[in-house]
């Protein structure tokens, strides 16, 4: 570890010679540090190497070291400047009511103050959650455009209906505190990869109370990578404006699944974009170091126009 000095006391930033123990250790992720792991309430191989992650997540491919520790570091980082880094989505009393909702909740990366979210679903099978992979990482580049970035810890082994649950808890709880936590919620954004993506399209396609929350207006985009899923809503025309980004090569889940999907929503008259990465598999995350990086800059500049049609679509209806 390295010890960064700053306004209060020396905070120790973590690198890949690093371990899961001092991860699991850090004082700045007290309490919820082992939600940033595959699985919270798994055995846990303290002496893995944060370099090594990659072997905890056997459904994920290009899991860059320096992607990983750049995550986590903002965090401790947040943490040490007495920023709030993490946010329940269930009460105590549901938690209690239903303890496998304790291994969950939110990991906050802001940006500008005032300015949209983006909530982002990791993926994993619905058997574990790649935070560290398809999240923290996926925050930091949403953070760069000036965004707010929250990275969802979902239940696992559930299937994806609790998952979509928790997603859909996830968004109300931001919307009843938007004003504490200085989030605009008008324009937002739902980011999910390979099962995050399902959940975060589900939502989209069919609001959050068809998953127990309050009814909240539908997102300004979905940003999809690389599923499946081809759900989707009774009426095409109210999907939200969808992006995709796929592996050329992906045997979980064939470009061709999704490009009928798209299809079906440009039939529909839905703002669609699709980027296709070549030589690539599943589970690619940023894509650092392949055909596929900078796709997320792409999806956020994507995000922008859409939140920008919804806002004059709106001003228009009012008149």
């Amino acid at each position: 570890m390295v010890l960064v000095g700053g306004a209060g006391a020396a905070m120790a930033q973590l690198a890949p010679n690093d371990r899961l123990g001092d991860l699991l250790d850090h004082p700045a992720l007290a309490g919820h540090a082992q939600l940033l792991l595959p699985r919270s309430e798994a055995e846990v191989y303290r002496n893995t190497r944060l370099g090594d992650f990659a072997s905890l997540l056997p459904y994920h491919t290009q899991v860059d070291a320096r992607d990983v520790v750049a995550g986590l570091n903002r965090l401790i980082d947040d943490a040490g400047a007495g920023r709030r880094v993490f946010i329940d989505i269930y009460s105590q009393a549901e938690k209690a009511r239903d303890p496998t909702k304790a291994h969950t909740g939110l990991f906050f990366l802001r940006g500008r103050p005032g300015a949209a979210f983006a909530v982002i679903a990791p993926g994993g099978g619905f058997s574990y959650v790649a935070t560290v992979h398809e999240g923290l990482p996926y925050a930091l580049a949403i953070n760069r455009h000036g965004f707010n970035a929250f990275v969802l810890r979902y239940r696992v082994g559930q299937g994806g209906t609790a998952a979509t649950e928790d997603l859909a808890a996830a968004l109300s709880a931001i919307f009843r505190h938007a004003s504490a936590l200085q989030v605009r919620t008008e324009g937002y954004s739902l980011w999910g990869s390979s099962a995050g993506a399902r959940m975060a399209a589900a939502i989209g396609s069919h609001g959050t109370a068809r998953f127990g929350a309050e009814p909240l207006p539908r997102p300004a985009a979905v940003v999809m990578a690389y599923t499946g899923h081809s759900d989707i809503s009774g009426v095409l025309e109210e999907e939200p404006p969808t992006f995709v980004v796929v592996g050329e090569h992906d045997p979980i889940s064939p470009p061709a699944l999704m490009e009928r999907r798209l299809a079906a929503l440009e039939r529909a008259g839905v703002k669609v974009a699709y980027r296709k990465a070549p030589g690539l598999g599943h589970g690619f995350g940023l894509g650092t170091g392949t055909a596929a990086q900078g796709w997320i800059d792409d999806a956020v500049r994507f995000w922008e126009a859409a939140s920008r049609d919804l806002g004059m679509s709106r001003r228009h209806t009012n008149k």
